[in-house]
C-alpha cells in the first residue's frame, strides 16, 4: 500500500487506519472481530409493533422487512434464548406471528417474507394494548416470570394516530416493558415521544423515508448485544490503541505519539521538525434539512478534527465554508493562525438554512478556496471535507472530478439521507477510504475520529517499522497477561473446589 504523498512523506492516516482495519483493537495484530462475533444477544421476548396503513406503500412495507430481517439476523433466537413475536396493525391490528411461534432464526425470517400490508387508517394505541395484554401472555410465549428476560417492543409507524397513545404506553413501561419508536416521514414526532422509554435519545429514531430505515438495524443489532471485549466490538474512546480487560479497557498510542490527559486521545503527528503543510477547508452543508440542533453537532464535529491539527504558518492552516441555496465563505485559509480562534469562529457560523447546492459548493472550492489569493500555500496538501445530509439539487460530478485532479484529497462525510453515490463521486481515491456515512448525526464524532487520523501528514511517527515493532510488542505483552490470567483462574477453581 502507498502510504507517501510526497518524497520523504509518510501519509500516517492512511497507514493508521490500515492497521486499524486488520488488527482486533484489544489484541493487536489480530483479524478485526465486528460486534455480531464476539457478542450473544442476551435473551429477550422482542414483539415488532408495525405500522401498515394506506400511508405505507407497498413498495415501502418491503423496506421494513428488511430492516426487521436484519434485527432478527442478529439475535440469537431460540426457545432459551431470544423470542420474537409481530404485529401487523392498521385501523385493526394482525397478530402475524406470537413469541412461541418459531424457534429457529430462518423459520422467523420466512414469516417475516410473508407479511402482507394491512393498507386502512393508523390505531397505533390499539396495537399497543395488544401488545402488553396479549403479546406477552404466558399463552402467547412470554415469560413474564422470568426476571432475567428482558421485554422489548419496536413500533414502526409513519403517521399520526388515530386513538390516544399516551396512556398505554406510560402503562407498557410501568409493567417493565422497554420501548423504542421509530418514525418515519410525515410522523407526529410528539407520538413517538410518548411512545419512547427514557432516555428518549436512545428510545426514539427518525428516518425522513422508507429508503435508510433499514439503515438503522445497526442500532439494534448493537442494543440487544451482550459483551465483555469492549475493544474487540470498538464500544470505546480510545484514539489509536485500545487494551482491554473484562468490561473495560485501557488506552494507549502508537510508538512516537503520547496519550493525552483525557486518557483517550494521542498527540497526532504533532511536534518535531517533520511536519508537512496542509491546507484544509471544510465544507459544509447547512440546508434547511440539517436543523439547527444537529448544525451545532455539525460545529463540534470540525472542532473535534482541529483540536488533533498542529496549527501554524508553516504546518496546518484552516479554512471554511458553508453552503445551502447559495455558498458563503466563513473565513478563509490562514485568517486565524491557532486552534482557539478557529474554533471560536466555527461556534460562531450562524446556520443558513434553505436548499441543498452541493456542485455549486464544490465548484467554489475549486475556483476559489485553494488559491493563494484565499490564503492557500505552494506546496502544501490541499485537502477538503465536504459534508452533506442529503442529495444535492444541482450536479456535482464536473467539479467533483476537477477537485481530484488537482490533487486535492476529497473526504465525503454523510448523515441521514445524504446519497452514498454522491459521497463516493465526491471522495478521493480509494474511495472507500475516503467517504463516511452514519444514519444519526449523535454519531458523526465517530467519524471525526478516523478522520483525525487521516488527515494528518508526518515522516518519522507513523514509520510502518516502527508500528509493526510495537505491534509485536504490544502482542506479546497481552498474550502473557493472558496466561496469566487463565493461570490465576485455575488456581482459583481450585480453591474454590476445596472450600467446597
Amino acid at each position: 500500500m502507498k502510504v507517501g504523498s510526497g518524497p520523504g512523506l509518510i501519509f500516517c492516516g492512511l497507514l493508521l487506519l490500515l492497521l486499524l482495519l486488520l488488527q482486533t483493537p484489544g489484541s493487536l495484530g489480530l483479524p478485526h472481530q465486528s460486534r455480531g462475533h464476539l457478542c450473544g444477544t442476551r435473551p429477550t421476548d422482542l414483539v415488532f409493533v408495525v405500522d401498515s396503513s394506506r400511508s405505507v406503500r407497498p413498495v415501502e412495507f418491503e423496506k421494513v422487512k428488511v430492516f426487521l430481517s436484519q434485527v432478527i439476523e442478529s439475535l440469537n433466537v431460540g426457545p432459551n434464548a431470544t423470542r420474537v413475536g409481530l404485529v401487523n396493525y392498521a385501523s385493526t391490528v394482525k397478530p402475524e406471528f406470537p413469541l412461541r411461534a418459531y424457534g429457529s432464526k430462518a423459520s422467523l425470517l420466512q414469516a417475516v417474507r410473508r407479511i402482507q400490508p394491512l393498507s386502512t387508517g393508523t390505531m397505533t394505541g390499539l396495537a399497543l394494548q395488544f401488545a402488553i395484554t396479549k403479546a406477552f401472555s404466558d399463552n402467547e410465549g412470554g415469560r413474564a416470570g422470568s426476571p432475567d428476560i428482558s421485554k422489548v417492543v419496536i413500533v414502526v409507524t409513519d403517521g399520526r394516530p388515530q386513538d390516544s397513545v399516551r396512556d398505554v404506553s406510560a402503562r407498557a413501561r410501568a409493567s417493565g416493558i422497554e420501548l423504542f419508536a421509530i418514525g418515519v416521514g410525515r410522523v407526529d414526532k410528539a407520538t413517538l415521544r410518548q411512545i419512547a422509554s427514557e432516555p428518549q435519545d436512545e428510545h426514539v429514531d427518525y428516518v425522513e423515508s422508507y429508503n435508510v430505515i433499514e439503515k438503522l438495524a445497526k442500532k439494534f443489532q448493537e442494543a440487544f448485544c451482550v459483551v465483555s471485549d469492549l475493544c474487540a466490538t470498538g464500544d470505546h474512546d480510545c484514539e489509536q490503541v485500545c487494551i482491554s480487560s473484562p468490561g473495560s479497557y485501557t488506552c494507549a498510542c502508537h510508538e512516537g505519539f503520547t496519550l493525552n490527559s483525557d486518557g483517550k486521545t494521542c498527540n497526532v503527528c504533532s511536534g518535531g521538525g517533520g511536519g508537512s503543510a496542509t491546507d484544509l477547508v471544510f465544507l459544509i452543508d447547512g440546508s434547511k434539512s440539517v436543523r439547527p440542533e444537529n448544525f451545532e453537532l455539525v460545529k463540534k464535529f470540525i472542532n473535534q478534527i482541529v483540536d488533533t491539527l498542529d496549527v501554524s504558518d508553516r504546518l496546518a492552516q484552516v479554512g471554511l465554508v458553508q453552503y445551502s441555496s447559495s455558498v458563503r465563505q466563513e473565513f478563509p485559509l490562514g485568517r486565524f493562525h491557532t486552534k482557539k480562534d478557529i474554533k471560536a469562529a466555527v461556534r460562531n457560523m450562524s446556520y443558513m438554512e434553505k436548499g441543498t447546492m452541493t456542485g455549486a459548493a464544490l465548484k467554489y472550492l475549486v475556483d476559489n478556496s485553494f488559491t493563494v489569493s484565499s490564503g492557500a500555500r505552494p506546496g502544501a496538501q490541499k485537502v477538503g471535507i465536504v459534508f452533506t445530509d442529503g442529495r444535492s439539487q444541482d450536479y456535482i460530478n464536473d467539479a467533483a472530478q476537477k477537485a481530484k485532479e488537482l490533487g486535492f484529497k476529497m473526504f465525503a462525510v454523510g448523515v441521514g439521507n445524504a446519497v452514498e453515490d454522491e459521497l463516493r463521486e465526491i471522495a478521493s481515491e480509494p474511495v472507500a477510504e475516503h467517504y463516511f456515512y452514519t444514519a444519526d448525526f449523535k454519531t458523526i464524532s465517530q467519524i471525526g475520529k478516523k478522520l483525525q487520523k487521516k488527515i494528518c501528514v508526518e515522516e518519522d511517527p507513523c514509520a510502518c517499522e516502527s508500528i509493526v515493532r510495537f505491534e509485536a510488542k504490544v502482542e506479546g505483552l497481552l498474550q502473557a497477561l493472558t496466561r496469566k490470567l487463565e493461570a490465576v483462574s485455575k488456581r482459583l477453581a481450585v480453591l474454590e473446589n476445596r472450600i467446597v
